[in-house]
């Protein structure tokens, strides 16, 4: 058994994330996006709340740097970008996911950075056709490249405080955002253009859930450390008197997560704490997929998929199936129309059965 984990831990190395160095072109196999955005439309849905509608939103490396882009008032003097569901590819240039901003007398908060630094101009850009006050927060939820990349234009505009989780330093010094860095420039190398690690000015971590809390025009931001359960460390953000939490990749809507980073029990874990901290919330915005008003099914289908995923892996470990074997049982019907299903529930079956092997053995 302990020889099996050893080589299934050492083939995850290999086979989940793109492995080559910084000045190494990815093949085209490795490039070839199967489950990207469809290139002959471009769909912005009627609205980012409660809805099935997803965009289908097609950019252009010759589109200007500083070109608005689509976004959504969900409530008052809060707005959002709703990101294409979809694997990041030539047709979304690395907008895959969402982000948002909150107006406020003294300035304005934004959440989260969007995929490329281009696309961090465009948010910036965007932010100038609602507000002229100065943007004063920018709170990046985790490190992966979807929220992450888009910081450098915040970081260059300057007046700009940069808060992020502590583990986002242990990210940056790893050999992965190498590699990752160097996939993206492969198929979207105008977008990524000027691109630097950022590391934040204010690091929040600790105790699980403890909390960095400030004040901009009169609204409150807390800012909790919900643990490392999908990247190197994730954050959600609660705009108080306003009852709408940020809650990132805690959850997804209309979208099968991506498990093949963090860790599924602490994911569950915060799951529960979300909703058991904050009973009175009007409105919860994902990373990826619309907002919602309660009750938020979201987070009870993305708990009930790693519950099961879970409970499959550690029978199979239980009655000594092989990894491979594992995987290849156990397809999820329910979830096969679900977006990314392809892409991602093998690599998750694969991430959930190498847990469940530590945690048992």
């Amino acid at each position: 058994m302990r020889d099996r984990l050893i080589l299934a831990m050492a083939c995850a190395m290999v086979c989940f994330f793109p492995v080559a160095s910084a000045d190494e072109a990815f093949t085209r196999e490795e490039v070839d996006h199967a489950f990207g955005t469809d290139s002959g439309r471009t769909h912005y849905p009627e609205t980012a709340v409660d809805t099935d509608d997803v965009p289908n939103v097609v950019l252009k490396a010759s589109d200007r740097r500083h070109a608005p882009l689509r976004y959504y008032r969900i409530a008052p003097d809060t707005y959002m970008f709703y990101g294409n569901i979809a694997e990041v590819d030539e047709n979304n240039r690395g907008w895959n996911g969402n982000a948002g901003f909150v107006v406020t007398p003294d300035g304005v908060v934004v959440i989260d950075s969007l995929g490329t630094p281009k696309l961090g101009e465009r948010m910036i850009a965007t932010i100038r056709r609602v507000t002229d006050t100065p943007i004063r927060y920018l709170i990046v939820t985790h490190n992966h490249p979807d929220h992450a990349y888009g910081a450098v234009a915040f970081r260059r505009l300057g007046g700009v405080t940069i808060i992020g989780h502590e583990g986002t330093l242990k990210y940056l010094d790893s050999a992965r955002i190498e590699h990752s860095v160097a996939y993206r420039e492969t198929f979207i190398p105008r977008d990524m253009e000027g691109f630097q690690a950022i590391r934040p000015d204010i690091l929040v971590g600790g105790a699980p859930y403890s909390k960095y809390v400030f004040t901009l025009g009169g609204r409150t931001f807390e800012v909790y450390n919900v643990g490392p359960h999908h990247s190197y460390g994730d954050l959600v953000v609660n705009q108080v008197e306003d009852g709408i939490l940020w809650i990132s990749d805690l959850a997804f809507n209309g979208r099968v997560t991506f498990m093949a980073d963090g860790h599924s029990g602490v994911a569950l874990e915060a799951q529960a704490w979300l909703l058991r901290t904050f009973p009175g919330a009007k409105l919860m915005v994902p990373g990826h997929g619309s907002a919602q008003t309660p009750p938020f099914p979201m987070v009870s289908k993305t708990q009930a998929y790693m519950q099961k995923l879970r409970h499959l892996m550690a029978q199979a470990i239980d009655e000594d199936i092989e990894l491979q074997e594992a995987v290849d049982r156990h397809d999820f019907p329910e979830w096969q129309r679900v977006r990314l299903y392809g892409l991602n529930h093998r690599i998750n079956l694969n991430f959930v059965y190498r847990e469940m092997e530590q945690e048992m053995f």
